[in-house]
């Protein structure tokens, strides 16, 4: 199944690609894989977008319609998209500083528009691709190249960060729970209208090295015990949860989409937009 995957959906003349060993981008770009065929959607119908750092060379792995675009702007040219063609399946590959860093304010504009995009980010909370920066999600006082004492900055939650912009749909994923981080991209990408997964990535050669994690199946162990898939956490206490990330949906409504608002203000006004 998985050569067949590979196959189907990816340009093997990119194969092998660069990522590190270990790296937690080649699972979930292989959810986003298996979530486009789950759905049966045709190839020809699929857009990816991505912008800049280890999580974006995935658009040129996908055999898709791809488009790698400039450092923060993978959400922007993606509503240029799908304002253009809105019966695409627009996707956007980004990573956390890409996101919602130099990319903060794309993101909470298209949350609010609630354009149909589906936005996976791999998390992996450092800057991987160029030096192991501390991004807007390294937590607290751990380690990273340009917070060499420890990061003081409280880190964003994307997925609540999304929700609270407006995105009627967000949730939280990870590598190690691959079953229920492919549902949950489908169920992004079946949802009308905005819809964002943040994925907790492991990054062992930048994040894990500086802040002493471990191998990468001891990065992968901490991911099983402590990201605490939604169902198993409805029967446990608030004590066991302390401390633990939820994988889940967060956020799920149902507002209209931007681009059929748009085209009925087209039809509105005859085609001419103004009068």
């Amino acid at each position: 199944m998985a050569s067949e995957l590979i196959k189907t959906y990816m340009r093997e003349n990119k194969l092998p690609h660069i990522w590190c060993p270990g790296c937690g981008n080649g699972i979930l770009m292989r959810n986003v894989a298996q979530a486009i065929e789950n759905l049966e959607l045709p190839r020809e119908k699929v857009v990816i977008v991505s912008g800049i750092g280890c999580s974006s060379r995935a658009a040129g792995y996908l055999n898709f319609n791809t488009i790698h675009t400039t450092h923060g702007r993978a959400i922007a040219f993606a509503t240029g998209i799908k304002l253009a063609r809105p019966e695409l399946e627009v996707i956007v590959i980004t990573g956390d500083g890409d996101a919602s860093a130099i990319g903060g304010n794309h993101l909470i504009h298209a949350a609010r528009r609630n354009i149909g995009l589906t936005v996976v980010v791999f998390n992996n909370s450092t800057y991987g691709m160029t030096g192991g920066q501390y991004s807007p999600t390294t937590p607290r006082m751990e380690f990273g190249t340009t917070a060499p004492y420890g990061n003081i900055d409280r880190p964003f939650d994307i997925a609540q960060l999304a929700a609270g912009a407006g995105a009627s749909f967000a949730a939280r994923g990870d590598t190690f729970h691959v079953a229920q981080t492919t549902t949950l991209i489908e169920r992004g990408i079946k949802h009308r209208g905005f819809s964002l997964i943040d994925c907790a990535a492991i990054c062992p050669t930048y994040y894990g090295r500086k802040n002493k994690k471990g191998s990468v199946v001891e990065m992968m162990q901490y991911q099983k015990e402590n990201f605490i898939p939604e169902v198993t956490a409805q029967h446990m206490t608030p004590g066991e949860l302390e401390g633990k990330r939820i994988i889940g949906v967060i956020q799920h409504n149902n507002y209209p989409e931007f681009t059929a608002e748009y085209n009925k203000l087209i039809e509105h006004v005859g085609g001419k937009v103004g009068v």
